[in-house]
């Protein structure tokens, strides 16, 4: 008696379940306790600092001065950093994707590096660029009186530093993904190439750009290193947030765990928003 193909494939699916269960049921615990233990070495800490928040008195001390200082002056440069970065980034990474020339391996790697150079030698290396007599800093005090290490500007630009290469990569692989059909057709039509960039290919990579922005968005927030190598640590002008955790650390601990919880906070909202894109599993 034969036996429908329907069936067949039921009978087959209901097998190979069967099979991920049994293999599911036979954990292997050389495996499972290293791993649970990873586990609690990423939450423990952050679990910490929520039992020992002081959340009686959280509402006064967010509206201490110096943390409203400190939270607004994060803000305001991370965003300015963030546009100047897709200002700078988007064309970048159009350039890596859609534009074959010679050394554009080499470029892609160079674009990579500030995401694995420890930030203080990236704020080192914007001061022997950009400071008052570096390579291109002391060109910029002679002819235009223009002043970058230790200044608003410089936190901004050592935040940029560190935080552009992760627009880059988001927009360049949402390039690569895009189907090049409507951009040829676009093209065919007689839309110049500005027009096909503007209408067409922007629209279609628009997630990736905003992906990829509120991630270098997050990065300069708590952007540390580079910031207090090249731009210090002034209240008012270049002590972010993540400067302001360290100093606070020594002199009112309390005052840098309600800071450490604000940056948390972002980093958790930043992470819920973008689940779909990063870190959901099929």
């Amino acid at each position: 008696m034969s036996t429908s193909p329907r069936s067949r494939l039921s009978r087959r699916s209901h097998r190979s379940g069967g099979s991920r269960q049994g293999i599911a049921g036979r954990l292997p615990w050389v495996l499972v306790a290293p791993a649970l233990a990873g586990l609690a070495f990423l939450v423990l800490p952050l679990a910490g600092l929520l039992v020992r928040a002081p959340w009686a008195t959280l509402p006064r001390r967010l509206g201490e001065p110096n943390v409203l200082e400190a939270l607004r002056l994060s803000l305001v440069t991370a965003t300015i950093a963030t546009a100047g970065c897709l200002l700078l980034g988007v064309p970048l990474a159009w350039l890596l994707a859609r534009v074959d020339f010679p050394g554009r391996r080499v470029v892609r790697a160079l674009v990579t590096v500030p995401l694995v150079l420890p930030p203080v030698v990236g704020g080192v290396a914007l001061l022997l660029v950009l400071g008052r007599r570096g390579l291109v800093g002391q060109w910029l005090e002679a002819s235009f009186g223009i002043t970058l290490p230790f200044t608003t500007v410089g936190v901004v630009v050592a935040e940029a530093f560190v935080a552009m290469p992760f627009l880059v990569i988001s927009v360049e692989g949402a390039l690569r993904a895009a189907d090049l059909r409507f951009e040829e057709a676009a093209a065919t039509l007689g839309a110049s190439r500005w027009t096909v960039f503007r209408r067409v290919t922007l629209p279609l990579i628009m997630p990736g750009v905003v992906a990829g922005a509120v991630l270098c968005w997050a990065r300069a927030l708590g952007e540390f290193g580079a910031t207090i190598t090249f731009a210090g640590n002034f209240p008012g002008t270049t002590r972010t947030m993540p400067l302001a955790v360290y100093l606070a650390l020594e002199t009112e601990p309390q005052a840098a765990i309600v800071l450490s919880l604000v940056l948390l906070a972002v980093s958790v909202v930043i992470l819920a928003s973008l689940r779909d894109r990063w870190v959901s599993a099929p």
